[in-house]
């Protein structure tokens, strides 16, 4: 479908890596390594979806630039917690490096990713555009052994701006020699990763695994990365 495409970019968390799958396993950790049932959680799954509330509004707060990185990390424990009623701050900062020691370390990846990486990593150069911190990444690629498909891995913090802005995407292409015509980009965000890349001239492909409905101008969409095969 796609002709004359050399550069493939992915987005990471949600498209390649699970985050959903290896977050939730990281909480559901925490709720018992910290005993939350003894000090008012009902269930890990209770305080997976507090804390998910929390942390999807920081996120939120930060592609924005209204929160930094260091007080995205420090705040999204304590304030989960204390909608427990858990105004524990040792119990926050543990569970906090606890989150960042091993979520990341967790391996769940999306289906057929490395067999559709094995078949890209042939005939394309392939590389990964984030806006999720630069060391933490680091670790999923190489934990989830998707490191080595990868020609660069350039991270918003890397460029000094987040997807959609042109700059990450200009600094990308730049990075691997690619032209924008030449180039798609895939991802899970239709604003920020496909219609961000489109704007700046390159393919992009929309991975909606969950089949949310939308109105967005996305090129193509599709539901699993095996279908990459079939337009690359």
């Amino acid at each position: 479908m796609f002709k004359n495409i050399t550069h493939v970019y992915f987005d990471l968390d949600h498209t390649l890596w699970d985050f959903e799958t290896n977050s939730r396993e990281a909480l559901s950790e925490i709720f018992h390594e910290f005993n939350l049932g003894d000090k008012g959680v009902r269930s890990a799954q209770d305080f997976i979806n507090v804390y998910e509330k929390v942390n999807h509004r920081m996120w939120d707060a930060y592609r924005k630039g209204t929160l930094s990185k260091a007080r995205l990390r420090k705040d999204r424990f304590p304030t989960a917690l204390s909608l427990f009623e858990i105004k524990d701050d040792k119990i926050a900062i543990d569970a906090n490096e606890y989150y960042l020691e091993h979520s990341p370390r967790k391996t769940n990846l999306f289906d057929h990713a490395h067999d559709t990486l094995d078949y890209l990593k042939a005939k394309y150069k392939l590389f990964i555009i984030t806006n999720g911190f630069q060391e933490i990444q680091t670790i999923k690629m190489q934990e989830s052994k998707l490191d080595h498909y990868f020609e660069d891995v350039i991270t918003s913090e890397m460029v000094g701006v987040r997807k959609p802005d042109p700059k990450i995407f200009a600094h990308a292409l730049e990075c691997g020699n690619g032209k924008a015509e030449n180039s798609v980009m895939i991802g899970d965000d239709a604003d920020v990763d496909v219609i961000g890349a489109q704007d700046c001239g390159m393919k992009g492909v929309f991975f909606n695994p969950h089949k949310l409905s939308h109105e967005k101008p996305v090129n193509h969409e599709i539901e699993s990365l095996h279908e990459l095969k079939a337009i690359l």
